[in-house]
């Protein structure tokens, strides 16, 4: 690659002056890649600048580069400033040549520019001072590279004497200043040919010395009478002293040792993603919809267990450990599992805390209405939920930074980056062939040569761990295995509706069919590499979504309207039952089993329990009757008829609560009964007994000693109790925690990149000069206002471009490049070039006024 510029055109000597070269697609492609720098809009291009070098918006652009793009950085920050692109090849590439590395260069080179990381031509490239100062190294921060300081660094706080004692035992001539003879040193050092002779004549303990220091890090101890091998190292200034009992080897050296690269493992080339096995498409798609109903039928399962109010909500916020474990129990799942289910209804918005004084979690009205949705567009809003939250249930049961336990629906499960790594994951699988799975270290590998883990200074990125990788990591993993839950891959592909959610593109097919594959056959799949799809649009998930709900949509199993009843007291539901069949089913009879087939088990408290939700005998007949491909065997009917002809003999109302019935003798046994003495029954009457406990204690102790008792109201009428379905107020779901400012869309960087240019045209535009007016560059004009009104009506008459100086009512001052168009009132209406609109100005905030100087152009 070799830029090529104007030969007329001056080399810019800052990057204000660079970014003033460019085009507005240029600057518009820089503010979209650092969304921080357009927060506020910079004034001019000199901000602009300014605020790209600023320590922190540096450091989270070093964090978004690929692999090869910061190691072309560290390149850069070890080496001249300015360097020209063949010094920073050779450094990449080494002195044998790498031709990917030098296929890969232009490109990585061409983003640190686009993202005003590095500026200037090929001849004279240079890194941001704040980059380099990131990324060079220090004794208290090594470089990733593992380089050390140059010779001329290490030796600075040497004496002149000892420089020349070292130059001498080298081979070199005396010179009569230390700058030449360190000078001399240098080249010696970067001479491949007498710095080979220079090793040949070194003892071989003294070359394992250098070769353990080479890679870094390249700082070692020594004592006050080194020993021989060193001694010789240090007489020739192969290592350098740096502090009492501290050498290092020098860049120099360490650069002729390494063969001239900068990097042990340059990896100009992303690792490809491999499969691990491969499936037939239509079983990846038919299992991810199994999976997709599951998922449905596990969220309408939790929510159904909270329906009359959930557990309790801690002081700290979330859910308690012991109302984690029960609710695992109740789905029949994993812990980890469980505050999945719960933490992907909290995204949806479905679940959410009451509010009242005794704060209690509960579904949300959009509950019910989510329920009355088609099975595919109930799934299509759980996975749009958790492709898009920051909250992240794989770490619940772990610790914060104040050693706390993370809870589920907690504070501090929000991590900024899960939605990228959500998309990005997805979007590595769908460059697979259809049907392939990946083999997840290979996901990994890509990831992190993608997003290189942080490590080392400010987060700059290098070869090491550390907590961050450690979270991005677990986040991948997490990312894979939630997805085949929900029912985005199936058999771990990616499924067609899983395609279609991240708006991938069509999948792009093998030649030939592959053959189905164990989860023990490798098959590597080399592909180019996929690049990261651009973000979408509200607009656009909100279609894409859509999109893939009408994939799912025939791939769901159709609900039933029939059971199979048995003779033990079981139903056996072949697969998902219509809405109001397992609604009355679900009141009728108790859970026994799940999977493939639900297995249902009636009982004497469950067909009391529909009773008592005012159903009658002959309705449970009749239901059972209509919805069973089976008889109704005889022994459910005889439990029916039984527990209905017991249902009501007692009744049970408030007096504090009083238990009446006509049958005096059944009254008598109760009392007589030592199981009820914790009830404080009397008798009031033949007919009638009186309790110390409320009716609901009183229902609950006559059942548990087998009666089958029933409520009634104050005027003696049968209560019909039927679950109350506890609501909280209307919720929105959780806004995701954003990883930095958003990126700006095309309408506000087109505005930013006007406003910014009209900007530097008022700061920088040449003007006349104004009697009284002394303002320097970026100063506001100042004019007498006799002058200000003078200036603006010629202006008007002559239709003169003007610079002015505003304040407006919050005190904010700014220049600005105005067209005058009237002038009355104390007002002056003008096109305002900055703001490329006509705009009217008191005039007693222009602080003052100037002619621009005639320009050529």
């Amino acid at each position: 690659m070799s830029t090529e510029e104007k030969p007329a055109a001056a080399a810019p000597r800052s990057l204000a002056e660079a970014l003033r070269e460019r085009d507005d697609a240029s600057l518009a492609a820089l503010l979209r890649s650092r969304p921080d720098l357009v927060t506020p809009v910079p004034t001019d291009l000199t901000q602009l600048a300014t605020r790209a070098g600023t320590r922190a918006s540096v450091v989270r652009a070093l964090e978004r580069l690929d692999r090869f793009a910061l190691q072309t950085a560290q390149a850069l920050a070890v080496a001249g400033d300015p360097a020209p692109y063949e010094e920073l090849l050779g450094l990449l590439a080494g002195d044998d040549g790498d031709p990917a590395v030098s296929a890969a260069l232009p490109h990585a080179l061409g983003t640190l520019r686009e993202q005003a990381l590095v500026w200037g031509g090929d001849e004279r490239l240079r890194l941001v001072r704040t980059a380099r100062e990131l990324l060079s190294p220090s004794p208290q921060h090594p470089s990733p590279t593992g380089l050390g300081p140059t010779v001329r660094e290490a030796a600075s706080g040497m004496s002149p004497g000892r420089i020349q004692q070292i130059v001498a035992t080298a081979g070199l001539a005396s010179t009569h200043d230390t700058v030449s003879a360190l000078a001399a040193l240098t080249a010696l050092f970067d001479d491949p040919a007498r710095m080979a002779a220079l090793l040949d004549e070194a003892p071989g303990e003294s070359v394992e010395v250098l070769e353990r220091l080479v890679w870094g890090p390249p700082y070692g101890q020594v004592t006050a009478d080194p020993a021989p091998r060193l001694r010789w190292l240090l007489d020739r200034g192969l290592l350098l002293p740096t502090a009492p009992g501290t050498v290092v080897l020098p860049r120099e050296v360490a650069l002729r040792l390494r063969a001239g690269r900068a990097h042990r493992r340059p990896e100009p080339v992303p690792p490809a993603v491999e499969a691990a096995a491969a499936h037939p498409p239509q079983v990846v798609d038919a299992t991810a919809a199994g999976q997709a109903f599951t998922a449905l039928a596990t969220v309408e399962e939790l929510l159904k267990d909270w329906d009359e109010g959930g557990p309790a909500v801690l002081r700290a916020g979330g859910l308690s450990l012991r109302d984690l474990k029960r609710t695992a129990v109740a789905l029949d799942v994993t812990e980890p599992v469980a505050a999945f289910w719960v933490e992907l209804a909290h995204a949806a918005g479905l679940v959410a805390s009451d509010g009242e004084a005794e704060e209690r979690y509960a579904a949300t009205p959009a509950y019910d209405e989510w329920r009355e949705r088609p099975p595919a567009e109930r799934w299509a809003r759980l996975a749009a939920a958790w492709l898009a939250a920051t909250r992240t249930a794989g770490l619940v049961g772990g610790r914060d930074a104040k050693d706390r336990t993370l809870s589920a629906l907690g504070p501090g499960l929000d991590r900024s980056a899960a939605p990228e790594v959500r998309h990005r994951v997805l979007a590595l699988l769908a460059g697979l062939p259809e049907g392939a799975a990946p083999a997840a270290e290979s996901v990994l590998a890509r990831l992190h040569w993608e997003r290189p883990p942080r490590g080392g200074r400010g987060g700059t990125g290098g070869t090491g761990g550390g907590e961050s990788e450690d979270l991005r990591t677990r986040l991948a993993r997490w990312v894979l295995s939630e997805a085949e839950m929900l029912g985005i891959t199936g058999r771990g592909a990616l499924s067609t509706h899983g395609r279609a959610l991240i708006g991938a593109p069509a999948p792009r097919r093998p030649e030939a069919e592959p053959e189905p594959a164990g989860p023990g056959d490798k098959l590597p799949v080399h592909h180019r590499p996929t690049p990261p799809p651009a973000p979408l649009s509200p607009t656009g998930q909100v279609a894409a979504t859509a999109a893939a709900a009408r994939l799912l949509a025939p791939l769901l199993p159709r609900p039933l309207d029939h059971v199979l009843l048995q003779a033990d007291l079981t139903a056996v539901a072949p697969g998902p039952l219509e809405r109001p069949l397992a609604e009355l089913l679900g009141v009728l009879a108790d859970v026994e089993s799940k999977g493939g087939a639900t297995v249902y088990r009636f009982t004497p408290g469950s067909v009391r329990r529909a009773l008592d939700a005012g159903q009658t005998a002959a309705d449970l007949h009749s239901f059972l009757a209509a919805h069973s491909r089976t008889p109704v065997p005889q022994p459910l009917a005889y439990l029916i008829d039984d527990v209905a002809r017991r249902h009501g003999h007692l009744r049970v109302g408030a007096a504090s609560a009083y238990v009446r019935c006509d049958d005096d003798a059944v009254l008598s046994e109760i009392l007589a009964d030592k199981r009820a003495a914790g009830l404080g029954l009397r008798r009031l009457a033949p007919t009638v007994l009186a309790a110390r406990t409320d009716p609901t204690g009183l229902l609950e102790g006559l059942r548990a000693m087998g009666f089958a008792p029933a409520a009634e109201s104050s005027e003696g009428d049968v209560l019909i109790t039927r679950a109350d379905a506890h609501r909280t107020p209307p919720r929105t779901a959780p806004e995701p925690v954003p990883d930095g400012p958003p990126v700006p869309d095309d309408t506000l960087l087109t505005a930013a990149v006007r406003a910014v240019r009209a900007g530097d045209l008022a700061a920088t535009a040449p003007r006349k000069p104004v009697a009284g007016d002394e303002a320097g560059p970026g100063e506001l004009p100042r004019t007498t206002v006799a002058d200000t009104l003078a200036t603006l009506q010629a202006a008007v008459l002559t239709g003169a471009v003007l610079w002015i100086g505003y304040v407006n009512a919050e005190g904010a001052a700014s220049q600005r490049v105005i067209a005058p168009v009237r002038v009355e009132g104390g007002f002056v209406t003008a096109y305002d070039h900055t703001a490329d609109e006509v705009r009217t100005y008191p005039l007693h905030r222009i602080t003052g006024v100037a002619e621009l100087a005639d320009e050529e152009g």
